[in-house]
């Protein structure tokens, strides 16, 4: 009997190393977006700092424990028995949920998922013990569940979420009203007073408040610290300060730079100290009950369906090496996880300033949201006085400087913010760690930095509708966090319940399953996303620099049409749906492909030196015929698709053989046009451009060909249509890649002569 116990806690602690993987990659976004977003240090700099910091933070975590023992449910209502069918449902859930947030890039809350995970395996448990052992009263259920520590818990998320909006709309527009965006001038006057307020907090809320959750120090220690916590505060303001100027003044180091560098270690260790808990919790709370029955089962013969958990009730320390070694794993997949930089970029994304390529669509909610915003704003701004107005505004005009440096590898948002987003979070999640309540340090970190770029005014006429939209996407993600959480641990718990030792292997199984395939999806598509060309150099302002960027997406993208247009006839010739299905779905990767790079025009001619502005028109030409080849291979490819979905006869044989026939031709011209593109040996577009009227000239008899069949043996009118429509397209492709070697040909010449 013990054996499958010790087996459910191998597995435990199995699901919560990969919990720990899952977990940390997710609330990566929580200390590295206000760093990497105002890239105030290199990233490599960044990971170390914030490395020490979590590895630091490991040692907080002691105290939060108990959350998974006893702050949802009332375990001396449980026994063994249930009590790790209860444990097993919340890992296997919060693994899954985790990862299905993760590979969609999305930052959803793991706090808020372990509270409504044990919360709907409890309530499983319980109701299914009030079934089997009474009248079925479900009112009974609160005599097992914590509701006060559980309301306590899910009403502080809930206020953490509109505080921290809102503290970090305040300080922040106090922060921005104080500095104004040419900051490298105000920053020598109160730049050391900023930082030495910054620093203290960090001080206060971090180190002071957090000494009482570290088991090396004394009770003596803590409460000398509580009794001079003013003292120490004011001193340390004051030393702060001073380190401050002398860091400005002495060694020549932004302040601000220094604050970003403390605050991503700060908020690193705050995270850890918060949600160590949230990874590892419940599979110490497993050993902890192990070991409880096992003493009692060795001392009077207690079964796990008769052992109470009463003892869960008390306080239990947690081995310092399951802390350093949770914070080890935490440490490693920070430096290696893929998914934590996509979960990133889209706090970033909706937090920067000014335009770029908006992740989210607007809908009607964020609209309205935002005409009423604009109608409140205006009528508010004209209750104050011209000279008032006047003085704010001037605090956030943006120097020219900043405007010239608008381009795609630009910093999301300047140090300040930066500053601000760090040290409000970090403080109020550590009140939140100090007070034992396991608030969420996603929404927290979010919300603070939505409401920063709010008061910053990055959300602009521009963007404002789809970064209120991109913000309702993640906070809705958030609500469904709790209610899959909860359901899908009620029903995990009830089928490893009824199911037993059978229903518990597949499960595992699932989850494993799971995890591996979408971890493999996500490394394929990373990959993929590298071989995107994209514009992400901030020197693409030079002729030569623009020639090889731009051979560079034409090779990529008659690449990949060359591609498509083969496969399209070929599994058109075999009647394959499955494989022409495929080929369809992919026509939207390349046509996203050239949207991408449509996006991006802002920036691109933003980013050119005076000697290259004229090569703007060429880049957009060059754009828009991409464009036109890509819409010819997506009517090809998706009429093809169609006629056989609709099953509608196949193309005969003689057809089947011209189009393959065009196709090889075909193949020989984009296959020369993709390495003379690669090799960057654009002498041989002449040669290239000699071959358009032979092929041109090969598809026009085709279609008089058709039209001789139609005339005499042709009876289907929908494989005319397809064979027609395949034929034209195939023409308008041709014309549009001669018309693009013809304009880049004149380019690269233009370009010659003026650099000789």
């Amino acid at each position: 009997m013990e054996d499958i116990y010790i087996v459910m806690l191998v597995a435990l602690f199995a699901l919560a190393i990969t919990d720990l993987v899952v977990g940390v990659s997710n609330d990566a976004i929580n200390f590295l977006n206000s760093a990497i977003g105002s890239k105030a240090v290199s990233m490599r700099t960044i990971m170390i700092v914030a490395s020490l910091g979590v590895a630091v933070g490991a040692i907080f975590s002691s105290g939060l424990m108990e959350v998974a023992r006893k702050g949802i449910f009332i375990p001396g209502e449980f026994y063994f028995e249930e009590i790790m069918i209860i444990f097993m449902a919340v890992m296997l859930t919060d693994v899954l949920l985790l990862d299905f947030f993760n590979s969609l890039g999305l930052p959803t809350s793991t706090t808020v998922s372990i509270v409504f995970e044990l919360l709907g395996a409890a309530v499983c448990m319980a109701a299914i013990k009030i079934y089997t052992q009474t009248d079925g009263d479900l009112s009974a259920l609160t005599g097992y569940i914590n509701t006060a520590k559980a309301t306590e818990i899910i009403v502080g998320i809930l206020m953490a979420v509109v505080i921290a909006f809102i503290v970090g709309a305040i300080v922040q527009y106090i922060s921005r009203l104080v500095f104004s965006f040419q900051f490298e001038k105000k920053i020598k006057y109160v730049g050391a007073v900023f930082g030495g307020l910054s620093l203290t907090a960090i001080l206060y809320f971090i180190l002071i408040k957090g000494m009482k959750s570290v088991p090396y120090i004394s009770d003596a220690m803590i409460e000398y610290v509580n009794t001079n916590t003013w003292v120490i505060v004011l001193i340390g303001f004051v030393i702060f300060t001073g380190i401050s100027q002398f860091i400005m003044s002495v060694m020549k180091f932004n302040i601000l730079r220094t604050i970003i560098i403390i605050g991503t270690f700060a908020l690193a260790l705050a995270f850890a100290g918060n949600d160590l808990v949230n990874f590892i919790g419940v599979p110490i709370a497993a050993w902890q009950s192990f070991e409880l029955w096992q003493t009692a089962n060795e001392a009077n013969g207690a079964m796990p369906s008769e052992f109470l958990m009463n003892g869960l009730a008390g306080s239990v320390p947690t081995p310092e090496i399951l802390l350093i070694g949770a914070g080890g794993v935490m440490v490693i997949t920070l430096w290696f996880s893929s998914k934590a930089r996509s979960v990133v970029d889209t706090g970033i994304n909706l937090a920067r300033q000014g335009e770029g390529v908006e992740r989210f669509e607007p809908n009607w909610l964020s609209r309205g949201i935002v005409r009423y915003s604009i109608i409140f704003g205006n009528a508010f701004t004209t209750i104050l006085p011209h000279r008032i107005k006047s003085k704010i505004e001037t605090k956030f005009n943006k120097p020219s400087s900043h405007l010239r440096s608008k381009r795609i590898d630009a910093p999301a948002f300047d140090m300040v913010r930066a500053s601000v987003n760090l040290v409000v979070a970090s403080i109020l999640i550590s009140i939140g760690t100090n007070m034992k309540l396991p608030l969420s340090t996603t929404y927290v970190t979010f919300m603070v930095a939505m409401g920063t770029s709010l008061a910053d005014r990055a959300w602009d006429r521009e963007s404002a509708v789809y970064r209120v939209a991109g913000v309702l996407n993640v906070v809705g993600g958030w609500f469904v966090t709790a209610m899959v959480a909860f359901t899908a641990a009620a029903i995990f718990a009830a089928i490893i319940f009824y199911g037993g030792t059978i229903a518990l292997v597949v499960l595992i199984l699932l989850a494993l399953t799971v995890v591996v395939r979408s971890g493999i999806l996500h490394s394929r598509k990373t990959r993929e996303e590298k071989r995107k060309k994209r514009f992400k150099k901030s020197d693409l302002i030079t002729i030569n620099e623009i020639t090889s960027e731009t051979s560079e997406n034409i090779s990529n993208v008659i690449g990949g049409i060359n591609k498509m247009y083969s496969k399209t006839v070929d599994h058109l010739g075999y009647y394959d749906l499955g494989k022409l299905k495929k080929s369809y779905k992919k026509i939207e990767k390349l046509e996203a492909e050239v949207d991408e790079l449509k996006d991006n025009i802002f920036y691109f001619i933003k980013s050119l030196d005076e000697n290259s502005v004229e090569a703007s028109k060429f880049y957009i030409l060059t754009l828009d015929y991409l464009q036109d080849m890509v819409q010819s291979i997506g009517f090809i490819t998706r009429n093809s698709y169609n006629h056989v979905h609709n099953n509608h006869k196949n193309l005969k044989f003689n057809q089947i053989r011209d189009l393959k026939k065009v196709d090889d031709k075909m193949q020989i011209l984009f296959d020369e046009i993709t390495e003379t593109f690669d090799k960057h040996e654009f002498g041989n577009i002449n040669d290239l451009l000699s071959e358009k009227q032979e092929l041109l000239d090969y598809v026009s008899e085709l279609i008089q060909k058709q039209i001789t069949r139609i005339r005499t043996s042709e009876s289907s009118p929908k494989n005319t249509k397809l064979y027609f429509g395949i034929l034209l397209e195939t023409k308008d492709l041709i014309g549009s890649t001669m018309n693009l070697l013809q304009l880049f040909q004149e380019f690269y010449n233009e370009a010659r002569a003026t650099t000789y």
